[in-house]
């Protein structure tokens, strides 16, 4: 499945992307403006430094006393110039220019005003009825590298203003969609079974009937379980006591009845009963399961736990099961004590029920809180291994069962927030089935 994408990071970068997409357009347009304005103000530079040197030059030319080649107008200092003019007569003859003018620069006859060869810019005036002319140029080199860095100077802001942004608005887009984070991290630290309403502060309006929406919801759905639970515990509760009291009458019959069809049907009605008896009891186990409280308040160790389900099984059952504990002294969990005296008792029960007669159910216990509970015998199929923790589903083994015991661990290790891992075969084996529970470890009490 395609992980969903982060709002608060497409908010970001839309938001981020959209500002400078329009910066740049700004920008652009500003440019081309301050482009527009430099060349009409370079225009002018050149009209006004024509109007003002064509008197002086026709002055100067007036009152020479003999015509002369063309003259060349000294600088003072050497400097970078970015103008050159000449002055002529009707005819064409040069009569005055700037120490750098070169014929090439004009060498198209230009008409009065503004022109523009491949290089330069040319603007043409006369005086003295059109007998003398000025053309004066400029590179346009010159205006290119002004528009240039007039872009430059519009353009190394923005790349600053571009990271700026970004972490501004992946500030302000956090900061809104804070409370909406904090509903996510409210709904990712529940447990499956902590149906309570989810409360969070100022929810943004479109997210808050959203909430109320799921808040009803898991009040449907709290009050739906409650019945189902109280229903299943009360039905158990109340069959326990007709279970047993039918059960004794059946076995006193099967004492006093003679031998023959009788007592083999006394025999198998006493049977019946106590497979239902068992049911009972492991439908009242689900219900506490399934009913919460199956968190301690204060840490609880689970070897001492451990090594007494294991002795009392050990007791009680004819096969032997083999523990295997870590060797720290304590291995301390938040699960409650009966809660997993429950969960171990049904992982037993199922290992000896399923498992091979002649060989042990091993228990063990790491010191980093993994509990393993394997047995020998044939492989479960990859079909059937998948579906075992369901309620009322069993092996393929002819011994009977309720297939509710798998069910009833899986139930109390959700509730517990641990997680169970089913095998077969076991590992480092090539038969038999594993269950593998990892609890969260809790820190040592004090005192």
């Amino acid at each position: 499945m395609k992980p969903s994408a982060s709002l608060q990071k497409r908010l970001g970068l839309g938001l981020t992307l959209g500002m400078t997409l329009l910066w740049l357009g700004g920008t652009v347009g500003a440019w081309l403006v301050v482009q527009h304005e430099l060349n009409e103000a370079f225009d002018s530079a050149l009209e006004e430094t024509a109007q003002r040197i064509l008197p002086l030059a026709v002055l100067e030319i007036g009152s020479r006393e003999q015509e002369s080649e063309a003259q060349h107008v000294p600088t003072l200092r050497m400097h970078q110039e970015y103008l050159a003019y000449r002055v002529r007569d009707a005819e064409g003859k040069v009569l005055m220019q700037s120490h750098d003018a070169s014929p090439k620069i004009f060498s198209r006859p230009s008409s009065e005003g503004f022109s523009n060869t491949e290089k330069y810019r040319l603007y043409s005036a006369s005086a003295r009825h059109g007998t003398v002319f000025i053309e004066i140029a400029e590179p346009l080199s010159h205006r290119r590298e002004a528009a240039r860095e007039a872009l430059f100077a519009l353009l190394l802001p923005l790349l600053a203003l571009i990271p700026i942004s970004l972490l501004g608005t992946w500030l302000f887009v956090r900061i809104s969609l804070r409370s909406v984070l904090a509903y996510r991290r409210a709904v990712e630290v529940r447990g499956a079974g902590d149906l309570s309403p989810i409360t969070v502060a100022r929810l943004p309006a479109e997210i808050d009937p959203l909430a109320e929406a799921v808040n009803h919801l898991l009040e449907r759905l709290r009050k739906a379980l409650e019945t189902e639970r109280s229903f299943t515990a009360n039905s158990a509760h109340e069959l326990r006591t007709p279970l047993a009291a039918t059960l004794a009458q059946i076995q006193r019959l099967r004492h006093e009845a003679p031998e023959g069809p009788l007592r083999v049907r006394a025999t198998k009605i006493e049977s019946s009963l106590r497979e239902l008896t068992r049911l009972s009891e492991k439908l009242m186990q689900l219900a506490k399961a399934e009913g919460g409280g199956l968190l301690s308040e204060t840490p609880q160790d689970l070897i001492p736990l451990l090594a007494h389900v294991v002795d009392e099984w050990n007791h009680n059952s004819g096969r032997r099961i083999e523990l295997q504990l870590p060797t720290q002294a304590s291995v301390f969990t938040a699960i409650d004590p009966d809660a997993f005296g429950i969960l171990l008792r049904n992982l037993i029960e199922n290992a000896l029920k399923y498992g091979a007669t002649d060989q042990p159910v091993e228990v063990s216990l790491t010191s980093q809180g993994l509990l393993r509970v394997a047995n020998g015998g044939a492989a479960v199929p990859e079909s059937v291994l998948q579906r075992l923790t369901e309620r009322f589903v069993r092996g393929s083994s002819e011994s009977s069962g309720s297939g509710l015991g798998l069910a009833i661990a899986k139930t109390i290790v959700h509730g517990v927030k641990a997680s169970m891992t089913l095998a077969s075969p076991a590992p480092g084996r090539a038969d038999g089935f594993e269950v593998a529970i990892q609890f969260h470890l809790a820190p040592t009490p004090s005192g």
